[in-house]
């Protein structure tokens, strides 16, 4: 059987090849019945601990990997698709319930995968996931830091997010030369904020858009001739917790309004 890692070397793909580590990535998963999404499963090291499972299925957009997998695991060929999770559509998943995402993330497009769990947060109930380690400690960092970003704000608004290791970067093949880092995200309590959602997210991307200035100067592109009245305006972006972002949000409302 071919292994599709030479063939996927020229595309610049990280595997990880430890199989302890591939294992705590697995177990950090909520043990419940949920379906399960594997994003990426290049030579399946997570796969095989998943494929049994009746509610799983893999996504992956290299050829070479699905051809192995399928050949691999040929009684489970019908859990592994050829597509890309990023345009794929989740409604049949959303369907049958809340649903877990899992993966050794491709790092290029891994704030993408970020942006549509967000986008389908109502379904996606965990994930567990390999980063880049900068990638990592920005989700999961706390405000008062450079790390703390959109991502921080907008994630952390519904989910509880837990940094629980770092990776070498000797454990993959080839190796990065990078460090990673994997995370837990478990959905909160937050079935919708106490403000406009949409313009929540547009003030949160436009504070950080011009994140060495002031709140007050990021904003005006949405609030416009509006005066707007907080207390949080001569802060800056990564000072404010996502419930001040929610009040900064509703004051700009108001004043959007008058």
């Amino acid at each position: 059987m071919a292994s599709p890692v030479k063939a996927k070397k020229h595309l610049g793909q990280h595997f990880l090849v430890d199989l302890n580590i591939a294992q705590k990535i697995v177990n950090a998963l909520p043990q419940d019945d949920l379906t399960i999404l594997e994003i990426g499963p290049g030579t399946g090291v997570l796969t095989q601990y998943l494929i049994e499972k009746e509610n799983f299925t893999a996504f992956d957009i290299d050829i070479e990997s699905i051809d192995f997998l399928k050949e691999k695991y040929p009684q489970h060929a019908h859990k592994i698709h050829f597509q890309d999770f990023l345009a794929a559509d989740l409604t049949p998943f959303a369907s049958k319930g809340n649903f877990k995402v899992i993966g050794n993330f491709p790092y290029n497009i891994s704030t993408q995968i970020m942006f549509k769990v967000l986008e389908h947060r109502a379904d996606v109930s965990a994930l567990v996931g390999m980063f880049q380690k900068e990638v990592a400690v920005r989700i999961a960092e706390k405000p008062g830091t450079k790390a703390y970003g959109i991502l921080s704000v907008l994630l952390q608004a519904f989910y509880k997010i837990e940094y629980l290791f770092t990776v070498s970067e000797h454990v993959f093949n080839p190796p990065p030369k990078v460090k990673s880092a994997v995370i837990r995200l478990t959905r909160n309590t937050t079935d919708k904020l106490n403000c406009n959602e949409d313009l929540f997210f547009k003030v949160v991307k436009a504070s950080f858009n011009q994140r060495r200035k002031t709140v007050r100067n990021s904003v005006k592109v949405l609030s416009g001739n509006a005066v707007v009245e907080s207390i949080y305006l001569d802060k800056r972006a990564e000072q404010l917790s996502v419930a001040e972002f929610v009040e900064l949000t509703n004051s700009i409302e108001t004043a959007i309004k008058k």
